[in-house]
């Protein structure tokens, strides 16, 4: 069986993501490897790269390196989502999506980073 082990943002600055993430949104540095970070959010990694050394550090060809992307979003659970999208938008979150209440009952609101990737605050599903 295979298992989500991490995720890894392509960033147009490191260190504004980075900023963003660890003073933002409170999540620790689990690895600092120069132009490739690891930030600790639970059971997944998310790591991001400098969209600029994506080839050099992989080998892989990335189409066009300064060009943000958002074909993909990123969940956070929350036990309030209200609170946190407040608490966000007194940060200058961009807040994308105001927390609203699905048919299944899961709330759910989208707030972007700075290369503009989605980011969905939610209730869990768990209950």
């Amino acid at each position: 069986m295979l298992k989500m082990r991490y995720l890894i943002l392509y960033v147009t600055n490191l260190e504004t993501s980075l900023t963003f993430y660890t003073e933002t949104f409170g999540l620790n540095i689990r690895g600092n490897h120069g132009t490739y970070v690891e930030l600790d959010t639970g059971q997944t990694i998310l790591a991001m790269i400098q969209r600029d050394n994506v080839q050099e550090l992989t080998g892989l060809t990335y189409k066009n390196p300064q060009e943000p992307s958002q074909t993909f979003e990123i969940g956070f659970v929350t036990d309030d989502v209200f609170a946190t999208i407040e608490d966000l938008r007194s940060k200058d979150v961009k807040i994308i999506k105001e927390p609203i209440t699905k048919p299944w009952g899961q709330t759910v609101a989208y707030v972007a980073d700075p290369d503009g990737h989605f980011i969905e605050i939610c209730s869990s599903m768990d209950e």
